[in-house]
């Protein structure tokens, strides 16, 4: 079975359409949901399908479908799990049943955090932080650490050089890794 593309085109109006194409995109909210989930703690009281089920009604609430690619797409929906995440750990820390916050284990193909635990609260912080001083090298961690891109794909994505990525990438591990750590790692 060969995948329709997940462009504009791909969303005309009408719900049978957007049933027909749902297998596909479920695929791919499923594959960032099993990627993120990987990293949560394994107490973590969100479940993928949860999370699958929430960042598909969010996106498809939307009115604006204008997917450029397949690799847009992700980029999307791992920023709507990010935001949903994050969502989850205010709530859960508002709540302050456990009293200690969220946290997560850095993605293992992230070098340079491999095995490292930080509270996604502080990420985000840092994140939102980091972006108002560089806000493409700040888009470029999101995709990469949170979509789990390659650098070839945040480079269509973006429209830049693999060498830029991976240029900005390194910048905004410097930034973000002193920022929640300190001068300690």
């Amino acid at each position: 079975m060969t995948r329709p593309p997940i462009t504009k085109d791909a969303f005309p109006q009408g719900d049978s359409d957007l049933e027909q194409i749902y297998p596909y995109v479920y695929d791919e909210l499923r594959r960032l949901a099993a990627y993120y989930m990987k990293q949560e703690r394994s107490n973590h009281t969100l479940q993928p399908t949860a999370l699958v089920h929430e960042a598909y009604l969010r996106l498809f609430k939307q009115e604006n479908h204008e997917f450029k690619s397949r690799t847009h797409f992700i980029s999307v929906a791992a920023n709507m799990m990010r935001r949903i995440l994050v969502n989850h750990a205010v709530r859960r820390n508002r709540n302050k049943r456990e009293g200690m916050a969220l946290r997560i284990t850095l993605d293992r193909a992230v070098d340079s955090f491999e095995d490292d635990n930080l509270d996604l609260l502080a990420l985000d912080e840092a994140l939102h932080k980091f972006g108002a001083i560089d806000e493409r090298a700040a888009r470029i961690f999101e995709l990469r650490f949170f979509g789990g891109l390659t650098v070839e794909e945040i480079g269509e994505v973006l429209d830049l050089s693999a060498a830029t990525v991976k240029r900005e990438w390194a910048v905004a591990k410097v930034f973000l890794k002193r920022e929640l750590f300190g001068n300690s790692k």
